[in-house]
């Protein structure tokens, strides 16, 4: 069952590289975020977290998640606004794949629920959010992520290190936008870095 809970306090914007992306290197030793484009919500001295950009959740979409939820009526489905019914739904990580989190504009706000990050994006995790955006009164741009990348302390930083990830200043085209298949070459571009020529050995931005 997919929930909509109020997020942790835990995702303070104390951190370093709060609002930019993460790309991911070609000796990322991890499969799950193998060719990932990943957009970090919060980093702390505690850990980090984000929200994988480029990977679809094929089993449901953001109407069939509405139902789920009860947000809406099955018979209302139909009558949902283009923003909605068309709306992203992605696989945000492996951590609480059954949780919910909206990345959005920050020209929605809701008091106590929503966290504003960086550079006009900001993360809502409760299910007041999904009402608006099927009434057609959310965000401007957002997308939902099922799930979230997790790091704890020092993990992020010691990946960086040993030239796991590339980071780089995020760019709302590549957060929203709905072409996921070219994502990582063009968070790559965004650094310089011509994907066919990318060796294993380069440093973070």
């Amino acid at each position: 069952m997919i929930s909509m809970k109020s997020m942790d306090s835990t995702l303070s914007t104390d951190g370093f590289l709060d609002g930019q992306l993460l790309i991911a290197m070609p000796n990322m030793g991890d499969n799950r975020f193998a060719r990932s484009v990943i957009y970090l919500c919060a980093h702390s001295e505690e850990g980090a977290m984000g929200i994988v950009l480029n990977r679809a959740a094929h089993k449901i979409s953001f109407p069939q998640l509405l139902v789920q939820l009860e947000v809406i009526g099955a018979d209302e489905a139909i009558r949902l606004p283009n923003s909605a019914e068309t709306m992203q739904v992605l696989n945000g990580g492996p951590v609480e794949t059954g949780r919910g989190f909206v990345l959005h504009s920050d020209d929605f706000f809701i008091d106590n629920s929503t966290l504003s990050i960086d550079g006009g994006v900001a993360l809502t995790a409760t299910i007041d959010i999904l009402r608006a955006i099927a009434k057609g009164s959310g965000p401007h741009q957002a997308l939902l992520a099922l799930g979230y990348a997790g790091w704890s302390a020092g993990q992020l930083e010691e990946e960086i290190q040993h030239n796991g990830w590339l980071n780089c200043p995020a760019d709302p085209s590549i957060i929203f936008d709905d072409a996921l298949g070219s994502k990582y070459e063009r968070a790559l571009r965004k650094v310089g870095i011509d994907p066919g020529y990318l060796s294993s050995e380069a440093g973070h931005a």
